[in-house]
């Protein structure tokens, strides 16, 4: 059962590695050719950008893996053995499962350094000061200590309390799921970002009125001093009920017109209107379901194999280990699901914004893509694993706009874009 654990694990890292090098082989080929919404100049600067970031994966994708294979080769049961002395067992569960995600964390630092104050710094997008980065790190840190072990402290009960542990703790860890997406805004506010009501007060009426349409009802709309960390374009409704916000990056209201900005937000709206956020709470919910109840009924000899009893914390770091591969395994499903909304959602914000509403849209979509340097071609096998969002060519597509053209290796003359 081992080895065919660590076989399921060892043909995703495949997976994932083929997928970036086919990306970046794609990229390499395309970046110099005619360039797509993009300058010249910009195109080719997108493309290194993206190359570069898919080459950061591919390492740590690698020490993901070997991480892994320390972990189950002899990770767990040396962990198991520093606190096996501990008299109460709730208290042992929670240091043996917290440190398992101490010492992840604190693997993944370097990555999260070198994304951001060597690739996002050559770039021009970084605007973090390391002390920001530090302060910012350890919030999250303290955060994820003070919540995960309350988390780990709960599955830990139900699994020494319930004979069908696997599926009252799919539903304790669903409910904290959607409890973060109700508190997300606020607990942003409070530790990452400072959220001011929006002072244009013309544009907090058009954007009111535009809410009325669809009959969304949020608690203001306010503005985030995002462009502290960087430069990119961004801005989200967050919360449920009368609870929710509408937050706009300060960077999106330097670049964006002001029609640009309702359009944009129109298709947020779209997705209000279509319950897509639901939607994706019930896809996660699936993906969580599937997974509880398969590492709910593993076999005992599983943990013979890995040296350890059959415990709630060797149950939950495996639960833990293999979510990457589950998750990878349901994006391609979850992708099409949110490629679709997004059409449609484009769609709606087209509408909301008049005759001119496609335009508008378009503009904005051309801008994000500018502004955010995003590469705007990728690989079919990468977008099918990874993209949430349709390529913007397509959407660009879909509303009607002419997104010019590109030479396709091995063809003459020129080719409309597909991808």
């Amino acid at each position: 059962m081992l080895m065919t654990i660590v076989g399921i694990y060892s043909f995703y890292v495949l997976i994932m590695i083929y997928t970036s090098v086919m990306q970046i082989g794609y990229i390499n080929l395309i970046k110099r050719k005619t360039p797509v919404l993009l300058s010249a100049a910009d195109f080719l600067k997108a493309g290194n950008y993206a190359v570069e970031k898919e080459k950061l994966s591919i390492v740590n994708t690698f020490v993901d893996y070997l991480v892994f294979i320390a972990w189950i080769g002899i990770g767990i049961k040396y962990l198991v053995e520093q606190y096996y002395t501990l008299s109460n067992q709730a208290l042992m569960n929670v240091a043996i499962v917290m440190s398992f995600v101490v010492v992840n964390y604190i693997i993944s630092l370097p990555f999260s350094y070198y994304e951001k104050f060597v690739i996002d710094a050559k770039y021009g997008f970084n605007n973090s000061t390391l002390g920001q980065w530090i302060k910012d790190t350890f919030i999250s840190f303290f955060l994820t200590i003070i919540f995960g072990s309350l988390v780990v402290w709960g599955i830990y009960e139900i699994i020494a309390n319930f004979e069908l542990w696997w599926l009252w703790s799919f539903l304790f860890v669903f409910a904290i799921v959607i409890l973060i997406n109700m508190l997300y805004p606020t607990f942003r506010a409070m530790f990452f970002d400072k959220l001011t009501p929006l002072e244009d007060a013309e544009l907090d009426s058009e954007i009111k009125r535009l809410m009325d349409k669809t009959g969304f009802v949020s608690s203001g709309v306010f503005v985030s001093d995002a462009s502290k960390r960087d430069n990119r374009l961004n801005a989200y409704f967050g919360g449920f009920g009368k609870a929710k916000k509408v937050v706009l990056f300060d960077t999106l209201l330097k670049k964006l017109t002001t029609k640009e900005l309702l359009a944009v937000l129109g298709h947020e709206l779209g997705h209000f209107a279509h319950g897509d956020i639901y939607k994706n709470i019930a896809l996660v919910g699936v993906m969580l379901f599937a997974m509880f109840a398969i590492f709910g009924n593993l076999p005992d000899s599983l943990y013979l194999e890995l040296g350890v009893s059959k415990q709630p914390y060797v149950i939950m770091i495996l639960l833990m280990l293999f979510m990457p591969v589950l998750g990878f395994v349901m994006m391609p499903v979850m992708g099409i699901v949110s490629r679709h909304n997004e059409y449609e959602a484009d769609k709606t914000g087209s509408e909301l914004g008049g005759s001119a509403g496609a335009i508008e849209l378009a503009n904005a979509l051309k801008k994000l893509v500018n502004e955010n340097k995003s590469f705007p071609l990728s690989h079919p096998l990468y977008i099918f694993f990874h993209y949430t969002h349709p390529p913007v060519i397509e959407r660009l597509k879909e509303l009607g706009m002419d997104v010019g053209y590109i030479e396709k290796s091995g063809t003459e003359g020129k080719c409309e874009a597909d991808i």
